[in-house]
């Protein structure tokens, strides 16, 4: 019986300083499988936001290439794609007004028309985090960096993507709201049991242990399979 192809897949690809004079990652192989939780590790500077933008499709590969089920998407393709395997940023940009009115709108996008906002999800999500809906009538200009690393997540997950790329979200967030930010994605997952998958940039080895079942580490532009967890 033929196993399913990867959910998502790197093969050797690699990324050039914008001067050529310099490789930031190169060779780059691994297959991401549904229902994977992959922790990415590696010291800074070792390329692993380059990585995570290169498996997003946001920045061109100068070698190799990206398959999303077995096949790389075509240049029109790649809307959709993003669609499905959303990139968080370490430090995600919220647009002037309310915290629901961000996360309206996503929707207006023609890749996600088919979709419709549910305040009700929403507030499911908030009630999680013990928060009400109260939470959507803030103006997203004074919110806190970890109130806004939750509307970035929650805009996330609310389309109900197939693959995460997080990019250090808890990076510089108190207790508490790592917490929460964890128990966002953990939730997320558990809604489409063994069919989604994230990857996620980390420097605390004890998160790696919370929220990953692989984990891998770059070095030196390299990238290394370091342990499966159980």
């Amino acid at each position: 019986m033929a196993t399913a192809a990867p959910l998502l897949e790197s093969r050797g690809i690699g990324r050039q300083h914008r001067d050529r004079t310099a490789w930031l990652i190169r060779d780059i192989s691994f297959a991401l499988r549904s229902g994977d939780g992959v922790a990415l590790t590696g010291p800074t500077g070792s390329g692993k936001t380059v990585l995570l933008r290169s498996l997003a499709m946001l920045d061109a590969v100068d070698e190799g290439e990206v398959l999303w089920h077995g096949t790389s998407p075509t240049s029109d393709e790649i809307p959709v794609y993003r669609s499905r395997a959303i990139y968080l940023p370490q430090r995600p940009r919220l647009f002037e007004g309310t915290v629901e009115r961000n996360l309206q709108l996503p929707y207006s996008l023609a890749v996600h028309r088919h979709q419709v906002y549910s305040r009700e999800n929403i507030v499911s999500y908030l009630d999680q985090l013990g928060r009400d809906e109260h939470f959507l009538a803030l103006d997203s200009m004074n919110l806190s960096g970890g109130e806004i690393q939750i509307v970035a997540l929650l805009r996330a997950i609310q389309l109900a993507p197939t693959l995460l790329l997080l990019d250090e979200p808890t990076g510089s967030l108190d207790e508490s709201t790592t917490q929460q930010i964890e128990q966002l994605v953990t939730h997320w997952m558990s809604e489409a049991v063994g069919e989604r998958g994230f990857v996620w940039v980390t420097h605390d080895a004890t998160q790696t242990e919370r929220v990953a079942s692989r984990t891998l580490q770059l070095w030196d532009g390299q990238l290394v399979e370091l342990e499966t967890h159980q």
